[in-house]
């Protein structure tokens, strides 16, 4: 199983009493170089540019680097394409439009059908899905993921992380597993979710794996919807001023989204009712 730079970096012991520094980095693969490797700060300026990239976003999700370039323009702010796909990249945020395939799928990446076209959903844990979404705070950002119940819009479990890593991926489905076990499972095609690493726990659990087709929001519409009712909700209400805080407002949050918060397309039951039959 590969290893992420920075979890090699932690393995690193300055004091090991029989190997060097400079013999572990040969033994892990890593540049000496690197272990003393600080990442800079995002700047006040980028970080502003992505608070507004990540209110336009969810309110067209489908505006692509040069719509976003030119709403960014047209609004006083002096950016240039380049720099808005990099700040995307970083947040984790892709225009939901059809794309062609310009290259084969990696062979360490395993990606599954999309198995839900025509599907009827009819009862919980038939069907849950995952997926990522930026959080931004005063100075920085976190990520955020959710596992939630189709049938019931039931959110089983969720997770924050200052990285996008498939580790946090892999904790909140496991997290979620440790209650019930869905019929199947269904992601876009991210690194994240195509990962043998991601996909292990899901699979010795027996759950059909489905990804959606490129670019196709719609194929996972009901994470997508509540991406929209956090950012709206609770993201936007507070200035979150660091991880602490957000990971105390996502706190109150989903219980009152799971158990107050009533649901149209539920017939105004919440999401609690309808996961556990409460008539």
């Amino acid at each position: 199983m590969s290893c992420s730079l920075e979890q090699r970096r932690r393995w690193i012991h300055p004091e090991h009493p029989q190997l060097s520094v400079r013999t572990q980095c040969r033994l892990l693969g890593l540049a000496r170089a690197s272990l003393y490797y600080a990442p800079v700060p995002e700047s006040a300026e980028n970080l502003h540019l992505m608070r507004l990239l990540d209110e336009e976003y969810t309110r067209h999700p489908f505006y692509g680097v040069p719509r976003m370039t030119f709403w960014l323009r047209d609004s006083g702010n002096q950016v240039g394409p380049k720099r808005v796909r990099r700040l995307l990249r970083l947040m984790g945020l892709m225009a939901v439009y059809p794309k062609p395939h310009l290259s084969l799928n990696s062979l360490e990446h395993r990606r599954f059908p999309y198995l839900l076209r025509e599907v009827n959903i009819q009862r919980p844990n038939q069907v849950w899905s995952t997926d990522i979404t930026y959080i931004r705070l005063r100075d920085g950002f976190v990520y955020l993921a959710a596992v939630i119940d189709w049938f019931s819009r039931y959110v089983l479990a969720w997770e924050l992380s200052t990285t996008l890593e498939v580790g946090f991926c892999v904790a909140v489905v496991e997290r979620a597993l440790r209650t019930q076990r869905p019929e199947i499972f269904n992601t876009d095609q991210g690194v994240q979710f195509t990962s043998a690493v991601f996909q292990a726990p899901l699979l010795a659990a027996q759950v059909r794996l489905s990804m959606d087709g490129r670019g196709r929001v719609f194929d996972n519409i009901f994470v997508e919807r509540l991406w929209r009712s956090v950012k709206y909700e609770e993201v936007f209400l507070h200035d979150y001023q660091d991880v602490a805080q957000s990971r105390c407002g996502l706190g109150r949050y989903f219980p009152f989204y799971n158990t107050a918060r009533p649901h149209q397309a539920l017939g105004y039951r919440t999401p609690h009712d309808v996961y556990f039959g409460v008539p």
